[in-house]
């Protein structure tokens, strides 16, 4: 009588249910990622709420398109992705010169925001009409 294959060898059943173990993992920790970024989807109309509530046009101007002094950026129109990352290096501050941004003004105004509340803000600014122009 022939034995089953898992009987004769063990170790290769052993490795082929430990690779299929580690497979299913990394299966299901992609899809809780993408569900994870799937699961929010940015606020534009609480990023304008936020960005009035932290004052944001006082530096920026009008519509975040007019800075008050030619050393602020014009934020209107610019993509979402990078304000966002902005704002989280702002977030981090200088404790870390690879990734932080280092302004006092904007690590205080940051600070509160939750990673939602910056994506909310980065939708909102994407959504506005700016000047920016992009180079050809």
């Amino acid at each position: 009588m022939n034995k089953p294959q898992q009987a004769r060898h063990p170790a290769r059943a052993m490795r082929t249910m430990h690779a299929a173990v580690k497979a299913a993992c990394a299966s299901a920790a992609m899809a809780g990622l993408v569900a994870a970024n799937l699961a929010y989807a940015a606020d534009a109309g609480n990023g304008k709420v936020l960005a009035d509530s932290h004052n944001c046009a006082a530096c920026h101007g009008v519509n975040l398109n007019k800075p008050v002094s030619p050393e602020y950026p014009k934020l209107a129109g610019q993509h979402a992705d990078y304000v966002y990352w902005a704002l989280r290096q702002y977030q981090m501050g200088n404790g870390n010169p690879h990734l932080g941004r280092n302004n006092a003004i904007m690590q205080a105004q940051v600070q509160s925001l939750s990673p939602g509340d910056m994506k909310d803000i980065a939708a909102y600014i994407e959504s506005l009409d700016g000047d920016l122009v992009q180079k050809k």
